[in-house]
């Protein structure tokens, strides 16, 4: 049996009811996010375009970023004080969920998010009485 003849199956059955579908629902949403999260972790590389330079410290190398430097900090709290660094320091990691492998654990985080709203929401459901 296929997996479009299992659902139709399901949906078709005389059992079915709203928690049935829920709990399929949620199944299906955990499936294709987190299968998607993981092609997109494969796919994606995690490479800095507006890199300075290298530092190596702890036998490691890590890049320098022009935001993170003294003059530009300095400059940014002198135009708008500590709120306009905060704020910054904000839109950079927001908009660093939404590139490379962090926006593989972004999708994956949200399905399972959702996938569990809508079990517990089916779990939250009355039994229909046949």
């Amino acid at each position: 049996m296929t997996w479009k003849a299992f659902v139709f199956y399901t949906l078709s059955s005389p059992m079915h009811n709203l928690r049935t579908s829920l709990y399929l629902l949620s199944g299906i949403i955990l499936l294709v996010g987190l299968g998607s999260a993981m092609l997109i972790y494969r796919a994606a590389a995690n490479t800095q375009n507006n890199v300075l330079g290298y530092v190596e410290g702890d036998g490691s190398v890590y890049p320098v970023m022009p935001e993170d430097s003294k003059k530009y900090l300095r400059d940014m709290e002198l135009y708008g004080g500590k709120a306009n660094v905060l704020a910054d320091e904000l839109r950079r990691w927001l908009a660093g969920l939404w590139h490379g492998k962090s926006l593989a654990y972004t999708i994956a985080c949200i399905s399972a998010l959702l996938a569990l709203g809508v079990f517990s929401a089916a779990l939250g459901l009355p039994d229909e009485e046949r």
